[in-house]
């Protein structure tokens, strides 16, 4: 009967407790209270009952406390690759963190290691929390492949929820930029690879035979591989915003008679943009092979992504439904800061892409503007719907949308003023056409 009170009043005042110390405190009484009761030949099954119940939540407070550090350590980094002087500043790096790289120990010194200092600290910080999570473990009279399995089960919990939540906490911040991303990216390849010294590590502290067959590993490669894409998703997201506040510089003049030229100016800076930002990406430390494909993969997709975000952003300010009239001056003007985007698409601002692949993501507005520049209509209308067409990308409801905004809607405004105001034919022509692309997409929505 006080067994079952004490363990009441033990239970509802320890969960109050957010102090691993104190947590730990209680745990080294309630095992000497129990051992001390069982030594008159009590039962205390119940109490040792209760320390797991209690071990639970020493693990939450450790886990929260480890989050503080976790995050510091994050605040505290400067994203760039640690830079080591001489043989000594090596030595000291590597007996915190097991790097082992055959490149770049031939390397003379001064030279730089991959990863930045946040690594070495969050793989001595989690080494610590397995210590910490052991000191419950004591006395509570369980067998070695217990011990050890209590100890992944915690640092699994570690790694995919604390660690992991601070990882993608520190992606979505906002002074964390694209070089800094890069680098998390490398970051994380390396915890990924020290996480089987983390297995051995714990094997060691337990005294279980290696042969043993663990029935828990460290999940450290889902929560990496997942900070790893969300990182990757980021910058997508980032470049892509970028483009955007670019994109809403542009100020062209719809009704022009004619273009500048040359290509705007908004453009211009947005080109130059990408390409500062590419060749961040294309100097990173590729000390060796892993990292050279690792940051050339994420370089090649964000410079796709960027091609096709660029390419949508531009065929939607020509179709913008509150635009209401386009000059054949403005197509031409447009055509020009395509003509831009293909020529730096053409540029291998990345390498490692198979021919002219950067360059289709602009083959929509090629065609399309190509068609009204050369106003080719009897070619479109004819070839239309055959695989071999030239203007195969063209949708007949963005050709039709254009050419609505690009008829006469006005008598005293033509803006068709190069085919002269009273070649009625011409106006005949377009009228014609519009009928026509009216009946393809017709057909088109019938169909599907």
């Amino acid at each position: 009967m006080a067994l079952s009170k004490i363990i009441a009043v033990l239970r509802t005042h320890s969960s109050y407790c957010n102090d691993p110390d104190l947590v730990l405190e209680l745990k080294n009484l309630i095992v000497i209270f129990a051992d001390t009761l069982q030594g008159y030949g009590f039962p205390v099954n119940r109490l040792f009952d209760l320390l797991f119940e209690i071990r639970d939540q020493y693990n939450e407070t450790l886990l929260k406390k480890w989050a503080l550090v976790f995050r510091e350590i994050f605040e505290q980094d400067n994203y760039s690759p640690i830079p080591v002087e001489n043989e000594e500043e090596y030595k000291s790096v590597i007996s915190r963190f097991p790097f082992h790289d055959a490149e770049i120990e031939k390397q003379q010194f001064p030279k730089k290691l991959p990863m930045s200092q946040s690594v070495p600290q969050i793989y001595i910080q989690v080494k610590e929390f397995i210590y910490a999570s052991l000191k419950f473990s004591e006395s509570l009279h369980r067998s070695s492949t217990e011990i050890d399995d209590m100890l992944r089960k915690s640092t699994n919990l570690l790694l995919t929820r604390t660690l992991s939540g601070c990882l993608q906490n520190l992606i979505k911040k906002p002074h964390i930029g694209l070089t800094e991303l890069v680098q998390i990216i490398i970051n994380t390849t390396h915890l990924e690879q020290a996480c089987k010294y983390l297995e051995d590590f714990i094997t060691n502290i337990t005294n279980v035979s290696p042969e043993t067959i663990h029935t828990t590993r460290l999940y450290g490669l889902s929560t990496f591989k997942d900070a790893r894409h969300a990182a990757e998703g980021e910058i997508y997201t980032k470049l892509n915003q970028k483009i955007d506040e670019f994109i809403q510089l542009a100020d062209y003049e719809w009704s022009m008679s004619e273009s500048d030229g040359r290509a705007s100016g908004y453009l211009m800076d947005l080109i130059n943009f990408l390409r500062s930002t590419f060749q961040v990406f294309t100097h990173l430390p590729n000390n060796n092979n892993d990292h050279a494909a690792m940051s050339g993969k994420v370089a090649q997709t964000a410079c796709m992504s960027a091609c096709k975000h660029l390419s949508t952003s531009l065929m939607q300010m020509l179709l913008d439904s509150e635009l209401k009239q386009i000059s054949m001056g403005a197509i031409q003007q447009f055509n020009l800061d395509v003509i831009q985007c293909e020529l730096f698409a053409s540029s291998e601002p990345v390498p490692g892409f198979q021919g002219d692949t950067l360059q289709l993501a602009f083959i929509d507005l090629r065609q399309l503007l190509d068609l009204f520049m050369v106003w080719d209509w009897s070619t479109y209308l004819a070839d239309y719907g055959q695989p071999t067409s030239k203007y195969l990308r063209v949708n007949p409801s963005t050709a039709l949308a254009l050419l609505e905004k690009m008829k006469d809607t006005s008598k005293k405004n033509n803006i068709f003023s190069q085919f002269r105001k009273n070649d009625r034919d011409k106006q005949k022509l377009i009228e014609t056409v519009v009928k026509q692309l009216r009946s393809l997409v017709n057909g088109m929505s019938q169909h599907s």
